[in-house]
């Protein structure tokens, strides 16, 4: 069994329903991870429908390799460069499905080697694409307290922030800290008070993985890619895991659907300038106690979803 058997796809049915796969129609895959929403788009097209997929994840785009499938191919990169990938295959503009399952996967997380988790001791890596950039234990050894206290209090909401950030500064005086076990109990000791069924621990972990990723800005760099990408009647649908994506999606989905133009505030004249480009699509889909009990981890999942406007 390997890892795309283990790993449980979160609002699969939901997420299908959003993109109304068409079985000749083309769509997009930004988060591979293990498959299991490309496969399931994959049952639905028919031989002449095509699926684009990406992840920036070797591990993903090796499982994604296994795939022997004329209408599939995986390119490895971050969703970000999603634009410069649908204009290499000559789709931009015409993509009638873009599906963004934001966050870590559950291989990552199980992974110890990937320093992603405080319940597995590994090195604190932390990097989606181990090939770039600079894993978390550096970022932590040459950082300010200043900067590890904004990071953890803007990425990750946690209040005992600054107290944190001077644990962990003291912490690495004494040696360097190189392994998520040894942050986790930094973190611990510094806490005073704990969330009821949360590892204190969870808060930072989160702030400094979506830093050392540059998660919220390629979120914002593949919102606006995907505009272009779009035929007119195209979904955009995207599965958020915390309040801080999710926000960005609810923003962005709505600025789109709104009437746009570029006068001064203070005019009485108003709507004049560009139609909407987005139509929301009912309401935020939330999984249901079945998955949640099957699928822990899909607890906190968020789909909106919205569609292209002609132009």
């Amino acid at each position: 069994m390997d890892a795309s058997d283990l790993h449980q796809p979160v609002l699969l049915a939901e997420a299908l329903a959003a993109l109304q796969v068409r079985p000749e129609g083309t769509y997009v895959d930004g988060t591979f991870g293990r498959g299991g929403h490309s496969r399931a788009i994959l049952e639905r097209l028919g031989p002449d429908g095509r699926l684009l997929a990406m992840d920036r994840d070797p591990s993903a785009v090796m499982a994604g390799a296994q795939i022997e499938d004329r209408r599939f191919v995986i390119e490895r990169g971050s969703f970000a460069t999603m634009g410069a990938m649908l204009e290499s295959h000559g789709v931009a503009g015409a993509v009638d499905g873009i599906l963004l399952d934001l966050g870590v996967s559950s291989p990552q997380l199980d992974d110890a080697t990937r320093g992603f988790s405080f319940q597995h001791d590994g090195p604190l890596d932390m990097r989606m694409d181990p090939d770039s950039g600079s894993p978390a234990s550096v970022w932590l050894a040459g950082a300010s307290a200043h900067e590890i206290a904004d990071v953890l209090w803007r990425l990750g909401d946690e209040r005992f922030s600054r107290r944190i950030a001077r644990a962990i500064v003291a912490a690495r005086h004494e040696e360097p800290i190189t392994t998520t076990a040894q942050l986790a109990a930094i973190v611990s000791r510094a806490v005073s008070r704990r969330e009821p069924g949360k590892h204190p621990a969870t808060r930072t972990f989160q702030a400094i993985r979506i830093h050392i990723n540059g998660e919220l800005e390629a979120l914002r760099d593949v919102l606006a890619a995907a505009m272009p990408a779009l035929a007119p009647g195209g979904r955009l649908a995207v599965i958020s895991f915390h309040s801080l994506e999710d926000r960005i999606v609810k923003r962005f989905l709505r600025d789109g659907s709104r009437p746009y133009d570029d006068l001064p505030p203070d005019l009485p004249v108003r709507n004049v300038g560009r139609p909407p480009l987005l139509r929301l699509i009912g309401k935020p889909v939330r999984p249901d106690s079945a998955e949640i009990a099957a699928n822990p981890r899909a607890r906190s999942a968020v789909l909106r979803i919205a569609e292209r406007l002609a132009a």
